[in-house]
This record gives structure tokens, C-alpha cells and sequence, in this order.
């Protein structure tokens, strides 16, 4: 079985730009077998405000435990509901957490590769 990842990281516009045009010319090519999904934030800030210590505890909850509701997800971490709901609303924003067909939440990952780069 595959695992899910994801690569999560900062990238200026241009460079996520020709990444994607060079990509799609490789599997035009025939040389991409399976997609590579990115996130990609402007900026280690912006990466880190969305990529919180508490909101990466609700990724790895969920992926261990399996799709939840928020309630049963803040009850089971001791948290607030409220808090856990605004986690939940910026993790889903991005796409790091999705709704199953019940309307409980699950991670779609099984990795998430993070790179930042210093020198840009």
C-alpha cells in the first residue's frame, strides 16, 4: 500500500509556477507515474501559523484514530471545542484535513514532508 504524503513548504510564486510547467511537461513525457501533491506558503511565518504545534496534534490524532467529529475529537484531547474547531477550520482551509461523506474529518496523509528554504 502507497502511503498519502504531501510536501509542505515555502515557495515564491515563480518557482511553484515552473515547478508545475516542468511537471506537466514530464507527464506529457510519460515520466511521472503517480502525482505529487504541494502546499506551498509564501513564507516560514505564514507556514507556522497555520502548522501549529496543536493543530499538528489533530493531524496525528486523527490519522491514528481515524475520521471524527470535532466534539468527539476535542473531548478525547481534553480540549476546548472552540479551539479545536478554529484548528480544525484552518487545517481543512488548506486542505490538510477533509470531511468524509458523514461530515466527520480525516486526514487524507500519511506523510507530510516539510521544506523550508533559508536561502530564498
Amino acid at each position: 500500500m502507497n502511503k498519502q504524503h504531501i510536501h509542505i513548504g515555502t515557495e515564491d510564486a515563480n518557482h511553484g509556477f515552473e515547478r508545475f510547467v516542468e511537471t506537466w511537461e514530464r507527464a506529457e513525457q510519460g515520466q511521472i507515474r503517480e502525482a505529487e501533491v504541494h502546499l506551498n506558503f509564501q513564507d516560514l511565518s505564514m507556514l507556522l501559523s497555520i502548522l501549529t504545534p496543536r493543530r499538528l496534534e489533530v493531524l496525528k490524532t486523527l490519522r491514528q484514530q481515524g475520521p471524527s467529529s470535532v466534539r468527539a475529537l476535542s473531548r478525547n484531547s481534553g480540549r476546548d471545542y472552540k479551539n479545536v474547531h478554529a484548528d480544525v477550520r484552518a487545517l481543512e482551509g488548506v486542505g490538510l484535513l477533509e470531511r468524509t461523506g458523514e461530515g466527520t474529518l480525516q486526514v487524507p496523509w500519511d506523510v507530510i514532508d516539510a521544506h523550508v528554504d533559508l536561502a530564498a
